[in-house]
């Protein structure tokens, strides 16, 4: 029999850039999904539900490091694991 993995709480602020104080590498060792607004959104970068914002990439734009463009945009979020 196998056990099933014990999956840690999702915080309320994530984000997916490792250099971040707020990225915790064990949640991303499973699939989780983010709804915005009641739709599911597959590209955001960063998140806070009790704040109510998501920052996904502003199109093609990318720095001088090659990192997109963020833009932070307000709204219900939801953070589950698939």
């Amino acid at each position: 029999m196998t056990e099933p993995t014990l999956r840690p709480d999702l915080p309320d602020h994530l984000s997916i850039d490792p250099r971040s104080p707020h990225h915790v590498a064990a949640v991303f060792e499973h699939d989780i999904g983010i709804r915005f607004n009641d739709k599911e959104r597959m590209d955001v970068e960063e998140y806070c539900i009790s704040e109510g914002w998501v920052k996904v990439p502003a199109g093609k734009t990318v720095d001088r490091k090659g990192k997109p463009l963020l833009i932070k945009i307000k709204g219900k979020v939801e953070a589950f694991y698939r």
